[in-house]
């Protein structure tokens, strides 16, 4: 875990504001879960996103260390409308995630593919494998997926 330590300089309206400016590489999402997640105290008390601040009220992070996913085969229905030796082509259904992240790590549409499939392309890594491109967890449709490198870099 790493932790950090600010002094507020000046007035301001939101706590999360304040820590999006500070920290660096951190969406207001991000910072947004370290507040749910009891990370962020100011003056010692654990505070919540919508805290004002005031001048040299002392904010403490501790931003947990990143966990490291794998994504696992699951026998997930999943809807392969086509498929050769190089690309599948996925009806995926709404509801469904296409790929692990934010604590969802289980029922994704990798999952289901790391299952059917004999294999998946692996230049986007081991937590989305073969995706070529995504849509919304909410949105149904096709996507093309990679079943080998060379698929990948010409899609």
């Amino acid at each position: 875990m790493n932790k950090q330590i600010f002094s507020a300089r000046e007035n301001y309206s939101r706590a999360d504001v304040f820590l999006s400016e500070q920290l660096k590489g951190f969406t207001r999402s991000a910072v947004k879960k370290l507040f749910d997640g009891g990370y962020v105290t100011v003056n010692g008390k654990i505070s919540k996103p919508s805290q004002s601040l005031a001048p040299c009220d002392i904010i403490e992070v501790t931003v947990p260390d990143a966990v490291e996913y794998t994504a696992k085969p699951e026998d997930i229905p999943v809807d392969i409308v086509y498929e050769d030796r190089d690309i599948a082509v996925v009806n995926k259904p709404q509801g469904m995630t296409v790929h692990m992240g934010n604590g969802n790590t289980e029922g994704t549409l990798v999952n289901a593919l790391l299952y059917k499939l004999d294999s998946l392309s692996g230049i986007n890594g081991v937590i989305r494998p073969g995706i070529v491109h995504r849509i919304d967890k909410d949105t149904s449709g096709l996507l093309v997926v990679a079943k080998n490198d060379a698929a990948h870099l010409s899609l």
